[in-house]
């Protein structure tokens, strides 16, 4: 019988246990649970225990030296039954590259024991705050913390300098390490939706390697400028922040690279200036909001329309802005010789000559002459 077989099978058992032994003690269970996974002589690499009712955490899966993948997803591992936090023995197994523990509790400092970790899935638990030493895994590609009651991220998830994703969604978190986006360079898919966060931290916008922003549902009420710095961004989801979204900045137009803009269920009356300039744009998402400019005609005939019309409108603000200019220029050289001229004649109707004789006192229509 294989692993699979033996996993299944386990479930299976735990499944129709009674009452009764659901009540078994921790001890037993655990030796169970190991019978399973050592049948194979502990070659175990990855181990899926998900969906298997489990109630609790056996301590024994430290013993499964070689694990790669742990995933105990989807099961009922309670909180009065799990507050004696997760068995030391996971998470000094130096061999892990992923650690999926989707219905656990209590995450313990010494998660910096795996060294080697490249993924970690905490997702759809009842977290409400991240140890410290996250930031020692600095191996560390892919993290989903998302569907917990997080309040906020440690600082220190800015020295996981190998992260190229990073879920976040589903939370409580008001606002962002104000310096995540220093370390996380490499950084390419950021997905902070469904929360409470209002605004977004400079240093965000340093990730120039950011190709996914996911902000939808939170409360936003203004972009920084420094948007314009994600020059790889293709995708940025704005949408349904709560009506305090009215504007984007005009350096939205220096990403080059956009290629999907949802700014839906907002306040956003006009779009800036230079949104024309996103020649990239292939999907674009207006609904919901007291749109002015460009005009709900334009609108309704595509994403090619709306960046057309938002071109001619910037060539035709430049255009009128240089006639203004030159008018202007025109203008203060007129004013100019009118102010000369004005002052010759005060000059004559005071019966002062305008030359420069040095002598005072001449009276009108006299010259003075140099001998």
């Amino acid at each position: 019988m294989g692993m699979g077989d033996c996993l299944e099978r386990f479930c299976e058992e735990e499944t129709g246990r009674s009452d009764r032994e659901n009540d078994l003690e921790d001890g037993e269970l655990n030796q169970r649970v190991v019978r399973v996974l050592l049948r194979d002589g502990g070659a175990v690499e990855r181990v899926d225990l998900s969906r298997c009712e489990l109630r609790f955490l056996p301590e024994a899966f430290g013993k499964i030296q070689g694990l790669l993948v742990l995933d105990v997803s989807h099961n009922q591992l309670e909180i009065k039954k799990t507050r004696k936090r997760v068995p030391a023995g996971v998470v000094t197994m130096k061999t892990s590259v992923g650690w999926l523990l989707s219905a656990t509790v209590v995450i313990p400092d010494s998660l910096a024991g795996l060294q080697k970790l490249e993924e970690l899935n905490v997702s759809s638990n009842l977290l409400k705050s991240l140890p410290d030493s996250i930031g020692l895994l600095i191996n560390l590609k892919i993290l989903n913390v998302s569907g917990n009651r997080l309040n906020a991220l440690p600082a220190s998830i800015a020295r996981c300098s190998s992260l190229v994703e990073l879920d976040a969604s589903f939370n409580n978190l008001t606002c962002l390490p104000p310096n995540i986006g220093y370390g996380l360079l490499n950084l390419k898919k950021l997905s902070i939706h469904l929360n409470k966060i209002r605004t977004l931290p400079p240093s965000v916008f340093e990730m120039w390697s950011l190709q996914y922003l996911d902000a939808h549902l939170n409360m936003l009420c203004t972009l920084p400028p420094e948007i314009g710095k994600l020059a790889n961004l293709e995708v940025l989801n704005l949408s349904s922040n709560f009506n305090d979204l009215t504007e984007l900045p005009e350096t939205i137009g220096d990403l080059p690279n956009l290629r999907e803009l949802d700014i839906s269920n907002n306040q956003i009356g006009a779009l800036p200036d230079t949104f024309g300039w996103i020649e990239n744009l292939s999907r674009l998402n207006l609904d919901q909001n007291p749109l002015v400019i460009p005009p709900k005609e334009i609108v309704s005939n595509g994403v090619e329309a709306v960046v057309e019309f938002m071109l001619k409108r910037w060539v035709n603000i430049i255009e009128a802005e240089e006639k203004r200019s030159m008018v202007e220029a025109n203008k203060q050289g007129e004013t100019g010789w009118l102010a000369l001229g004005t002052s010759v004649l005060n000059y004559f109707a005071s019966g002062v000559s305008p030359s420069v004789t040095g002598s005072p006192g001449l009276r009108k229509g006299e010259v003075s002459m140099d001998p």
